[in-house]
């Protein structure tokens, strides 16, 4: 059997859901899918960016990162979402992706895929299970099939987030406990929808 295709389709202003994202695709790697990372299209004002030394020099460390595009979800048997909060929410740069995938959904191209999310959030208890949860909410629309890590490894009852992986950006960059959660929760997106495949094989 082919491995498992997955996206790993994420934004990041400054840099902190890029090495969640990063931590997951190694994981999604190492449990044997085809990983593809990608990164939606940057949509604040220059002004804005120019703003925050640090996410200007994020945007130009990650200038040669692939962009996300529709055939990216065409082409997955899971995608990992990931994206900063914003009050509680998903932040508009993911959002406006995800508002382009209406043709995918009519053709029913994103039905019964494997979909699960991490975040970030500048404080503690800043709106990160909500944002997840947000996430979800698309995810039944598309009649997905959500895959949250749960407290099912050893890492979750250190990292706490049973809804996917997260960070509080405010301390400082991800862990290894939070990368090791994203690295986690990628190979356990990858686990189900490698047993997905099989079964629907058979």
């Amino acid at each position: 059997m082919e491995p498992v295709n997955v996206a790993v389709i994420y934004y990041s202003a400054t840099g902190t859901v890029h090495a969640l994202a990063r931590a997951a695709a190694e994981g999604a790697e190492k449990a044997g899918a085809n990983v593809r990372l990608r990164k939606v299209p940057e949509l604040a004002p220059e002004a804005a960016i120019e703003s925050n030394p640090a996410w200007s020099q994020h945007l130009r460390d990650t200038a040669d990162m692939v962009q996300a595009s529709l055939d990216d979800l065409a082409w997955a048997d899971a995608v990992l979402f990931g994206t900063p909060t914003r009050f509680g929410t998903p932040s508009s740069q993911l959002k406006a992706f995800i508002d382009t995938t209406g043709p995918l959904w009519q053709q029913g191209q994103l039905v019964s895929k494997v979909y699960s999310a991490l975040t970030a959030s500048s404080t503690a208890h800043g709106g990160q299970e909500s944002t997840i949860l947000a996430l979800s909410n698309v995810f039944y629309h598309w009649g997905g099939i959500i895959v949250p890590p749960g407290y099912t490894d050893p890492i979750q009852y250190q990292s706490g987030n049973p809804y996917g992986a997260s960070h509080v950006s405010g301390e400082g960059p991800p862990s290894e406990v939070a990368l090791e959660a994203a690295r986690y929760q990628a190979r356990r997106v990858v686990d189900t929808a490698t047993a997905l495949k099989i079964g629907r094989a058979a």
